[in-house]
């Protein structure tokens, strides 16, 4: 039986903008403590040596978080690239968001499920926090 689970969270005191590298052997949560500074693109790696592809096995899923604080003017994650290259996830409600959430918290999830070599299903959710 499980009581709870822990997860990797890293604290960054940074604005989000230009690339960011999801390493998900360092983290399962990320969270970004200084307003967003521009859209930016969420890159999703096993870290600096490892690429996802290869930490990963045909069939295996891995959730992500990224917490990201908003100002006065918002932003959002605009591109979403594995191992570098770029992906379409699939957004729960239909559509990709096209802005963040102004004086906010904005929640950005990430379900990636392997289909086959270096290819992958993202599902995908933005949620605010206020």
């Amino acid at each position: 039986k499980f009581q709870s689970v822990e997860e990797k969270v890293t604290n960054a005191a940074v604005a989000a903008t230009g690339t960011i590298n999801y390493d998900v052997l360092t983290q399962a949560v990320l969270n970004y403590t200084s307003d967003a500074a521009a859209n930016w693109t969420l890159n999703i790696r096993g870290d600096g040596s490892n690429s996802l592809n290869s930490i990963m096995d045909t069939g295996e899923s891995i959730t992500i978080a990224h917490i990201v604080k908003q100002g006065s003017s918002a932003y959002y994650n605009n591109a979403v690239t594995i191992d570098g290259s770029s992906i379409t996830p699939e957004y729960q409600g239909g559509s990709a968001p096209t802005a963040g959430n102004a004086s906010s918290l904005d929640v950005y999830s990430y379900t990636i499920i392997k289909t086959g070599d270096a290819t992958f299903t993202a599902l995908a959710s933005q949620t605010q926090f206020a």
